[in-house]
């Protein structure tokens, strides 16, 4: 039987690292599979139940990694990585200023002691800042080698300090030339185009502790004796009995023994509509019970409860996007073996040819600056923070770095109803029925309730002005609604039927009477995002295919269908819309998932790309890769849009970048560029791929 290891793996910044790890850990003996979340840095293997930790973590090892099992969300590596990365970047930017500054007066014409002097300074300040500032590389590259492999770190720490070592002699013999100013700006690109990798990284761990955090801590148990005992979440097992008071989150699966409520299942359904319970009835941990108390017979606590499925289902899809390469890495896997070739080859070439050691050694150090990757590692970076700022001015904040890519490969939209295509907030649907007095008798009953109706009767008349009247003996009844007393009149408003009213339980409804006078019935909907059909239009000239996949009932969904012209699957579980968007991966589709709540969890973690809205649940934003504000739906054909141009620039910056080597590196192999130059040539190429992804501010109009 196998069983199943996560880790947390520092060290991993490439497809080229997940590659060596995945393919390195498959063939050992006991190992079945390995598979490599980039996002998160965790590291999932499937092995032999015989084959043990430090096993696991020697083979680790032996691949060139290091690593910790993983200890749950309070493990804060990334975090911690994040922070480091800062502090280098930090150090590496005021190291660059002040030896720039030194290094404009040598340009400038300082001569002599002068220019002696302002080498010193800058060596005093770049070699402390090189050996902070450069450990994320030099550790990277020192791990790699150690084991036989190599890396993008590998060229840039050997650049770095063959650059300083170089700059250290000829300063020391009163050479003209130093090259500190290349070798502390070259690590400050380098370091932000990190930084930003990080943060972007944290930003997109995935929000399965998020979700789990939706169940209440704990329960009150009823004993056998009678008495209640409050139990934490993790100790309640089936055949507990908890009791649940109005207005509390359940802790756990169960079925309801004693009591009449109603449950909002919003965070398995989506359903915006409150389900009445009574004995006998189904509830889940995380729905929350409204009206009144009930008594609940666990069925299923901990691991074992439906939102515990959906925190997995989301772990599991975060995995299976760990295989996805980026544009940048791709031309990183062949970067290192070939700079390394070439520097070597310059320096024995240039030796055979008659040139001293020391001049040798200067054309390699030229070779191994002006290749050092800084363009390369800029070119998808920049786009993605030039762009996320036009998408940010246009509504849409982008949390993982990674997602316009993904997002300029979509084909296929989904979209959930509730609180996606639609506002997600009940509404009156047209005109109240209520005569001017009686609208301020509504208004005091609808606040003295805590069912969503209510709450939007409320609002609406809040919205008009309304004052609330004084009610008398005001008392809320599970089921029924709340009553109160005004002027000796029963005034009272809930559920149609108990005003002997049919209703089709489809539909959003409540009621309210004057005694004496005739009920009014009060009809609310789910109204459309003012732009919803302007949106899907726009998709649909994307030349993209769209649908929606939605928890609510068939009937609401099949409306909404018919109004925007799209296909509509109903009644869908968190599992139903995880597995509907594995299917059409499979067939070799790539999903845009568009969601709000937690039963989306798994759907937005498993599609190729998905979006929810800034209203959207914990759990829904923080399994989002991008979120859009406000009440709109057009930021996204909008971002789709910008995605798609952005790709189109990032692979302008790869060309220039690698036209840039193309050009440069034979001048240098020729001896005709010194170090000072080609650190000039280096940066110089990083302003032409930053300028060039300065056009996409622009890319969200």
């Amino acid at each position: 039987m196998n069983a199943v290891t996560t880790f947390a793996v520092e060290g991993i910044h490439c497809a080229s690292c997940i590659a060596k790890l995945e393919r390195g850990l498959s063939g050992h003996g006991g190992i079945a599979d390995a598979r490599v979340n980039f996002t998160t840095k965790r590291l999932r293997i499937e092995h032999d139940e015989a084959v043990g930790l430090e096993t696991l973590k020697d083979a680790i090892g032996r691949v060139g990694f290091e690593a910790h099992p993983f200890l749950g969300e309070a493990d804060t590596g990334a975090s911690r990585e994040t922070r480091e990365l800062v502090k280098c970047l930090a150090v590496a930017g005021f190291a660059a200023m002040n030896v720039m500054l030194l290094s404009v007066s040598v340009w400038s014409g300082a001569d002599g002691a002068t220019r002696q002097l302002f080498h010193w300074l800058s060596a005093l300040i770049a070699i402390p800042a090189v050996a902070y500032a450069g450990r994320p590389f030099f550790k990277s590259a020192w791990r790699a080698l150690r084991h036989g492999r190599a890396n993008m770190d590998v060229p840039i720490s050997i650049g770095v300090i063959v650059a300083c070592g170089i700059s250290i002699y000829e300063t020391s013999i009163w050479g003209k030339h130093a090259y500190f100013d290349g070798a502390v700006t070259l690590l400050f690109f380098l370091l932000a185009g990190r930084t930003l990798d990080s943060v972007m990284r944290a930003r997109a761990q995935d929000g399965a502790a998020a979700l789990l955090r939706q169940t209440a801590p704990g329960a009150l148990v009823v004993q056998a004796d009678g008495t209640s005992q409050w139990r934490s979440a993790e100790e309640l097992a089936p055949g507990m009995r908890i009791l649940v008071a109005a207005g509390e989150r359940l802790a756990a699966d169960g079925e309801v023994q004693d009591g009449v409520s109603s449950i909002d299942r919003a965070l398995v359904t989506g359903e915006s509509r409150p389900e009445a319970v009574a004995p006998g009835s189904s509830v889940l941990a995380g729905t929350i019970n409204l009206d009144a108390p009930i008594t609940v017979r666990v069925t299923a606590a901990g691991e074992s409860t439906a939102i515990a499925d959906i925190a997995r289902l989301m772990n599991a899809a975060g995995g299976s996007k760990s295989r996805y390469v980026r544009l940048a890495d791709r031309a990183a896997r062949i970067y290192a073996p070939a700079v390394h070739t070439l520097a070597a080859l310059s320096l024995v070439g240039w030796m055979i040819a008659g040139a001293d050691f020391h001049q040798a050694v200067t054309i390699a150090v030229a070779v191994l600056i002006i290749t050092c990757p800084c363009a390369l590692g800029l070119a998808v970076p920049v786009s993605q923070v030039v762009a996320a700022g036009a998408l940010m001015r246009a509504g849409v904040l982008i949390k993982d770095g990674s997602a316009l890519e993904r997002l300029a490969e979509i084909d296929v939209v989904l979209f959930d109803k509730t609180g996606t295509l639609t506002l997600g907030r009940p509404e009156p649907a047209g005109e109240l029925p209520l005569t001017p007095d009686e609208r301020p008798l509504a208004l005091a009953l609808a606040r003295a309730s805590r069912h969503p109706l209510s709450k939007a009767l409320a609002s609406a008349l809040n919205r008009a002005g309304v004052t609330a009247a004084e009610l008398t003996d005001l008392a809320e009844q599970a089921g029924r609604g709340v009553e109160g007393v005004w002027q000796g009149l029963s005034v009272k408003l809930g559920n149609p039927r108990t005003f002997g009213m049919k209703v089709d339980d489809a539909t959003l409804t409540t009621a309210f009477q004057v005694e004496g006078r005739p009920p009014r019935l009060l009809q609310f909907r789910d109204a459309l995002r003012p732009d919803a059909r302007e949106a899907v239009e726009r998709l649909r000239a994307q030349s993209l295919e769209a649908a929606i996949v939605s928890g609510d009932q068939s009937n609401a969904v099949a409306d909404i269908g018919r109004d925007l012209a799209l296909t509509s699957n109903a009644e869908l579980s968190p599992r139903d819309k995880f597995e509907a968007i594995e299917a059409l991966t499979a067939r070799g589709r790539r999903v845009l998932m568009v969601g709000d709540g937690l039963n989306d969890g798994p759907a937005l973690k498993a599609a190729h790309v998905s979006i929810a809205p800034s209203s959207a649940s914990d759990v829904g934003q923080t399994a989002a890769d991008l979120l859009f504000l406000g009440d709109r739906l057009l930021p996204i054909p909008i971002a789709i849009a910008a995605a798609r141009r952005t790709m189109r620039v990032v692979r302008q910056n790869l060309v220039m970048a690698i036209g840039y080597n193309v050009i440069a590196v034979p001048l240098a192999l020729a001896g005709q560029v010194t170090p000072l130059i080609a650190a000039l040539a280096m940066s110089g190429s990083s302003i032409l791929v930053v300028g060039n992804a300065m056009r996409l501010r622009t890319a969200a109009r």
